[in-house]
């Protein structure tokens, strides 16, 4: 889209008149052109709308086998996640409809997100986002890789974006995810919308989800304890179950007769089942012999996360059947905390019991199973062993029943501790955090150039060394603020105001970047002060750019070229129309505003440092060739964001530059040496277009250039010769 109005640029230029003037209607044209061409692209009868999910056979799509997706579990766009056997797995949504966070174009960004049954991220996919750096800037894939860190994680860690501020890593229960360099602030929106929409189906869908990180056993907590005492206690729970009573669960079942076992011996046990969690090493050295708890101890020290639970079975179930592999989960053993799934499974260890525990159990089946806390198990508080009962009914091919026989059990509260809950900082902190050390360079640096500004206007505009120093300052401002900040503003974040304005959305995206937002913030003081001048002359860093390029042909000795004050008057209009056109983008064709806002080569030449397509970059660099010549062309009459910073001038409170009656007439030279073109011939400076160069100033100042001044000088020199 850019390509043709560089080489329009290239055009116009060699159409200059013999007065020097070049003609400005091909500038004109074709900007006017960019204009119909976006806005046509649109389409007639274009609405702003919200956007809608995905419809299920679209969403349907994006789920990789051998998992499929399910029914409808709401009206909010929440699916059940099926297995390869058809069975429930988890949650599938998006993140859109439960969370839409907007991002910084004003639209939020809409992800896929799947869950399994324990809080689990299973994927986490993006969908659609108009992310301004990603759009072209970036590309996605550094966006798509970002997503690429949740499969494993779970919604009950405290998960940040960024990395671990001063030593708050060691021992922290927070997750860091790495970040996306120059793009932060996009990604933490997007992190905030994916836990906002997880963490809603899951008070929805998961009632039993951790609220925060599980107790883990207390190392340091000792006591002498035996196999009595944790009978007594409660800490051994012990279940049993008649032959009888197990029948009677099978009654009315084709399974009710096929245990003749059970029948001829109703009052036999069939269960005999005792409970006892291995975790904490006062309870673990109570029940196994000393090899057998040093033998455990070893096993935890390559699995800490692991909680050890000890089952003694001394009936006729026998906890496993014929078929059971070692270190896989059981086949007739699972459990249950809080209506959530807990993953058992088999710790392939020999127990070895102490010679307090009964000799019967010494004789019972035992196993030594293990569950990982980070899944969400919490052994201080209530969980249930489902163990089935099975039994088989005919003699080829057999139909198979089960019943399931609940047992509960709990461990005291004071074997435990509780890792601290560490909230995460709101994000805006975190972002603050991230750049505290720019941001106190950069208010440090901003505060002192107003300051500077205010309170020493005059003697800055007299000093001999004024240009120098200015140049300076705007080199600072191209590296510090511009290339490493990212702090270049861009018309794209009042849109997105616009947009949320206009929808009812929140603002908080714009505290995502702070450093941005402490220039926006500069930005805003200047309009009370100095109106456009104080942004456009001095805190943009792609306006600094366009300085030193003039700069840099006025040394190369090339041809200056200015268009005539009729031209100038209606060029300086086209920002205010451009602006227009974007605004209008906001609310008639949303998802076009980003590609529209390529009119600022800000992106290119300070965020991405012009390595872009190939078009993007031919677009920057020929407004930077034709401010050689046209001094600052794009700043004076494309800039969108010049329109706005033009109009927030409207809250200027003062005339800051100082006028003698003599301006204008019979004096013209103030708006002779202005580039800007910001004097009337009336010698009224046009604050709407002044870039606070303070070239007039310093001719306001100088004896030797004001010619109030300087006929002013003549006549008191004749007066004092008459004498």
């Amino acid at each position: 889209m850019h390509w043709p109005q560089s080489k329009s640029l290239v055009r116009n230029r060699d159409r200059v008149k013999r007065l020097g003037v070049v003609d400005p209607r091909g500038l004109s044209a074709v900007l006017f052109v960019w204009l119909f061409l976006v806005m046509g692209a649109v389409g007639p009868g274009a609405v702003i709308s919200p956007a809608l999910a995905l419809e299920r056979d679209k969403l349907a799509e994006l789920i990789v086998p051998p998992f499929s997706l399910g029914e409808p579990l709401n009206d909010r766009g929440v699916y059940s996640l099926l297995n390869s056997g058809g069975a429930e797995a988890g949650y599938v949504f998006e993140t859109e409809p439960l969370a839409p966070l907007p991002g910084f174009s004003g639209a939020p960004i809409n992800l896929l997100v799947v869950l399994d049954l324990e809080g689990r991220f299973h994927e986490v996919r993006l969908i659609e986002h108009n992310e301004p750096i990603f759009v072209s800037g970036l590309g996605e894939a550094p966006f798509h890789k970002f997503f690429e860190q949740y499969p494993g994680l779970s919604i009950s860690s405290s998960i940040v974006v960024g990395t671990p501020y001063g030593d708050g890593d060691a021992g922290s229960s927070l997750v860091y995810l790495d970040g996306v360099t120059k793009a932060t602030a996009s990604v933490r929106i997007a992190h905030e919308s994916v836990m906002a929409a997880a963490l809603a189906v899951a008070r929805e869908k998961m009632q039993g989800i951790a609220s925060g990180p599980p107790a883990h056993p207390d190392r340091t907590h000792e006591e002498d304890l035996d196999w009595a005492a944790l009978v007594e206690q409660g800490l051994v729970k012990r279940t049993t179950l008649s032959n009888a009573e197990v029948d009677a669960l099978f009654k009315g079942t084709i399974w009710e007769d096929d245990d003749p076992g059970a029948r001829d011996n109703p009052g036999e046990p069939y269960l005999d089942l005792w409970v006892v969690d291995l975790g904490p090493p006062s309870i673990a050295k109570a029940v196994l012999s000393r090899d057998g708890y040093e033998e455990l101890q070893d096993f935890l020290a390559i699995s800490p996360d692991d909680e050890p639970i000890l089952l003694i079975e001394t009936a006729r179930h026998g906890l496993v059947s014929e078929d059971f592999v070692r270190n896989t989960a059981p086949d007739w053993l699972s459990a249950e905390q809080h209506g959530l799934p807990v993953a058992l499974r088999d710790s392939d260890l020999l127990v070895d019991l102490s010679d307090d525990v009964p000799d019967a159990l010494h004789d019972g089946v035992m196993m030594i199973l293990r569950t990982d806390r980070r899944l969400g198990f919490d052994p201080s508080r209530d969980w249930t062993l489902k163990v089935a009962a099975v039994r088989e009914h005919g003699m080829f091919q057999p139909e198979v029943g089960s019943v399931s026989l609940p047992v509960s059990h709990v461990t005291d509260e004071r074997f435990f501790s509780r890792p601290e809950v560490i909230k995460p900082a709101p994000p805006w902190l975190e972002a603050l955090r991230g750049r505290q050390g720019d941001m106190i360079v950069l208010a440090l640096f901003l505060s002192g150039l107003t300051a500077l500004l205010f309170f020493s206007q005059n003697r800055l505009a007299d000093s001999p060394l004024f240009t120098p120093w200015r140049l300076g300052f705007l080199a600072v401002m191209t590296g510090f603020v511009g290339w490493w900040g990212q702090g270049q503003l861009s018309v794209v974040t009042v849109l997105g105001v616009i947009r949320t304005a206009y929808e009812g959305g929140s603002y908080a995206f714009l505290v995502y970047d702070p450093f941005s937002l402490l220039v926006w913030a500069f930005a805003i003081l200047g309009f009370v002060l100095w109106g456009r001048g104080y942004f456009c002359g001095w805190l943009c860093p792609f306006g600094a750019l366009q300085e030193f390029a003039h700069h840099l042909g006025r040394l190369l000795r090339l041809p200056q070229y200015e268009p005539t004050a009729l031209w100038d008057n209606r060029l300086k209009l086209l920002k205010y129309g451009l602006l227009a056109g974007l605004v209008a983008l906001v609310f008639i064709a949303p998802d076009r505003v980003d590609t529209a806002a390529e009119v600022e080569p800000f992106k290119t030449a300070i965020t991405t440092y012009f390595v872009r397509e190939w078009f993007y970059v031919a677009y920057a660099i020929a407004w930077l060739l034709a401010g050689m010549v046209l001094f600052k062309g794009f700043c004076r009459y494309v800039c969108p964001l010049g329109a706005v910073m033009a109009i927030g001038g409207l809250l200027r409170g003062r005339k800051w530059i100082d006028r003698r009656a003599e301006c204008g007439s019979p004096c013209q030279l103030c708006k002779v040496k202005c580039g800007y073109g910001a004097i009337r011939p009336s010698g009224e400076i046009q604050y709407s277009e002044c870039f606070g160069c303070l070239d007039c100033v310093t001719i306001h100042n100088d004896k030797a250039q004001c010619v109030p001044l300087v006929l002013a000088a003549k006549g008191k020199a004749r007066l004092q010769a008459a004498e």
